[in-house]
């Protein structure tokens, strides 16, 4: 951990330029209110403080005792740096006080007028904190290479099984498209994924797994190879658009290849003579409505028995890495540490 901490001690100017936290997003009437607050409890606390110190207090005006009124007053020009002079401390314990608490105070209710100008030049500052953090504690999260319509749906799917934002880093040389992922909470790194350097930004070394989305086939080769040669063990998803290029990804190193296009055409050849077929599988791969497939371990009661017996619809197992179909001998009695790709009722999202 030692190792670990000292290795991001100092962030290298190329990570604070691509690698960006999600905005923690506060209204501007809510911002507003709380500085309003913090300043009127500073200038309330510094008051109270002068006027039950008021013995230390000295009118150059002659006025009397110090009062509540004076009190406040002294407190509005000292917060504001104006400083008359026509009230100053003169006893040791209220010049003590002025120095430990009303300086204090005062640089507080000063940083509140200036918030906003403050705001800009600590964002900086902030951001690579927040950055340290996350890079230091970020382990087995999600890699998305290309925001687009494929990586927007990967993303959604993932969220809406219950994957924490958190653990999903979007990369993208489209600064609209990582604003947008953002927005979701989402961590994004600016720069191509061909790049070496770009993918370590987004950790991949660290990575379970990596999903290419790109629109270029050969983009997406050029990806997984760069991914396949940082880490050895995350696990690659990629999408192409023509069936002839699939040699060329598992070649390269992916785990799973998708035909984006002849998958779809598929789905609108079925559509010709049974639509509600695409439904059904339109519903299955959305998993926020409906039914949903999902995987989960087998449980310590179901060992031995037969995954068509099971409750719930089973349509596969996996086992030592490799897929069965339930109905295949190898699976008909389950083992420990199986793999169940069941139906399941998909959970709505929150409503807030």
């Amino acid at each position: 951990m030692s190792d670990l901490s000292s290795r991001f001690s100092t962030l290298d100017p190329q990570v604070m330029g691509a690698l960006r936290m999600p905005d923690q997003r506060v209204g501007p009437v809510r911002s507003l209110v709380v500085r309003l607050i913090i300043a009127v409890s500073a200038l309330a606390a510094t008051t109270l403080i002068v006027y039950f110190g008021r013995d230390g207090y000295l009118d150059n005006n002659g006025a009397g005792p110090i009062s509540l009124l004076d009190a406040l007053y002294y407190s509005t020009v000292s917060l504001s740096t104006t400083g008359y002079g026509d009230i100053v401390p003169v006893s040791p314990v209220a010049r003590g006080i002025n120095i430990l608490v009303v300086t204090p105070l005062r640089v507080l209710f000063l940083i509140v007028l200036v918030g906003t100008t403050v705001e800009l030049l600590t964002e900086r500052s902030r951001q690579s904190f927040r950055i340290q953090r996350w890079r230091s504690r970020v382990r087995e999260h999600t890699v998305v290479v290309g925001y687009g319509t494929k990586g927007r749906a990967a993303v959604e799917t993932m969220l809406g099984d219950g994957v924490d934002p958190e653990k999903i880093v979007v990369v993208d040389t489209d600064r609209t498209r990582l604003d947008v992922a953002s927005g979701l909470g989402l961590v994004t790194v600016s720069g191509n994924a061909t790049r070496s350097q770009v993918l370590r930004i987004a950790g991949v070394h660290q990575a379970v797994s990596l999903v290419v989305a790109l629109d270029r086939d050969d983009t997406a080769v050029l990806v997984t190879l760069t991914a396949r040669e940082i880490s050895d063990t995350v696990s690659i998803v990629a999408a192409v658009r023509e069936a002839e290029n699939v040699h060329l990804l598992r070649q390269s190193g992916a785990s799973s290849v998708i035909v984006s296009d002849e998958t779809a055409g598929r789905l609108l050849g079925v559509a010709t003579r049974s639509p509600a077929v695409v439904e059904v599988v339109e519903d299955l791969l959305t998993p926020d409505a409906g039914f949903a497939i999902s995987q989960r371990p087998v449980e310590t009661q179901e060992v031995g028995g037969s995954p068509r017996h099971l409750p719930d619809i089973v349509l596969g197992v996996v086992r030592g890495g490799e897929l069965h179909r339930v109905d295949a001998a190898a699976v008909d009695a389950l083992e420990r540490g199986d793999q169940l790709l069941y139906v399941r009722k998909a959970t709505p999202p929150d409503d807030d």
